[in-house]
């Protein structure tokens, strides 16, 4: 969402300067966008945010280059009967191999997404760069940025204007033993600046500018299942699990149970007094979904026998919600908070869209030429 933000200011301030701090290299390389699931649906999204969601599409679709974007059904299994569903073995005919994966006597009634598809948001991000460096954007990478709180700023004729942003940049390098270290610090004053860290982002605010938000995180983990997935394989997804086709196989996509508490760090669990690298939740889910869905069952399943076995990463959760919506905030006058969350793959570039446009409209107002 940082980098589409960058590319959208660029197309909607083209004036003004944009510079992109990246903590780590490419902009796909670091944080959740990399692991990020990459499923666009708009099953049970509510009728106002319909619009959004397929203004996003199209800017998947056609906007950002190649983000390996495949249509692709998605199938909502149920144990009992809902609004739109049908017989399961009736909605997953033409898809054998999942009705291989699950027992349909357990999930007998499933909602098919038709309209459904993935992709990869590490190419969105990467190609969002890219594009806004072609339209002059400035990048800095291998950086950390820390946000500070604002100092006046000095109009011609001496008197105080409005405020600038203060950054302090600590210039990255890695040692011959392999440790990261700042080997450079820099300051800067910039009319906004935009904090796009991922989860990172809520306690940036509240440690550096003294902004306190209501928005939570919590620990993903993405296990592999090798069972074989067509490459018109569907989206499954059933209770607190979805599975994703990918590479040959499936990922796991578990849903958050809750936020997690402040200072925690992550640790793996057991199972039968077993090391295993998931952490206790998601085993329990996943041994609890096994009778409906046999092939979780099975060899197939990665488990791992530490935590760094199985890829992860710490997952926003806009509002402190499990299901909050993506969102912008304005922090101070200078600073905004862009957050993604969960339901990032299917509105988060308008979400960074629409706080391009906000930006644009102030800066239309005040007609000010200050470097951004």
């Amino acid at each position: 969402m940082g980098a589409a933000l960058t590319l959208y200011l660029r197309q909607l301030l083209p004036h003004r300067s944009v510079l992109l701090i990246e903590e780590g290299g490419l902009p796909n390389e670091e944080g959740a966008t990399i692991l990020a699931p990459g499923i666009w649906s708009t099953l049970d999204l509510p009728v106002a945010q319909q619009e959004q969601a397929r203004w996003t599409r199209t800017q998947l679709e056609t906007a950002l280059g190649d983000v390996q974007w495949r249509p692709r059904a998605l199938a909502e299994l149920h144990t009992q009967e809902t609004p739109g569903a049908r017989p399961t073995r009736e909605a997953l005919a033409d898809f054998p191999e999942a009705l291989h994966l699950i027992n349909p006597e357990q999930l007998p009634f499933a909602r098919l997404d038709g309209y459904a598809a993935t992709y990869r948001p590490g190419n969105v991000a990467l190609n969002a760069a890219q594009q806004a460096i072609k339209l002059g954007a400035n990048l800095l990478l291998n950086t950390r940025a820390v946000p500070l709180p604002a100092v006046s700023a000095q109009t011609d004729s001496g008197s105080t204007g409005s405020g600038l942003a203060r950054l302090k940049l600590e210039r990255l390098t890695v040692t011959n033993t392999h440790q990261i270290v700042t080997h450079e610090t820099l300051n800067l004053r910039a009319g906004v600046t935009v904090i796009a860290a991922g989860a990172a982002g809520p306690a940036l605010a509240e440690h550096q500018l003294g902004v306190h938000t209501a928005h939570g995180r919590a620990y993903q983990q993405y296990p592999r299942l090798e069972q074989p997935s067509r490459e018109d394989a569907p989206i499954l997804r059933t209770g607190p699990l979805t599975l994703r086709p990918q590479h040959g196989g499936y990922t796991l996509i578990p849903a958050p149970h809750h936020r997690d508490p402040h200072g925690y760090q992550p640790t793996a669990g057991h199972l039968t007094g077993v090391q295993t690298g998931l952490r206790r939740e998601l085993l329990e889910d996943l041994v609890a979904l096994m009778p409906a869905v046999p092939a979780l069952a099975a060899e197939g399943l990665q488990v791992g026998r530490s935590l760094s076995d199985l890829p992860g990463a710490w997952v926003s959760l806009p509002g402190g919600r499990v299901n909050g919506w993506p969102l912008w905030e304005e922090l101070t006058p200078e600073a905004f908070l862009l957050l993604g969350g969960p339901s990032a793959d299917t509105l988060g570039l308008w979400v960074a869209h629409d706080l391009a446009a906000e930006l644009a409209r102030r800066q239309a107002a005040v007609g000010e030429r200050q470097p951004m």
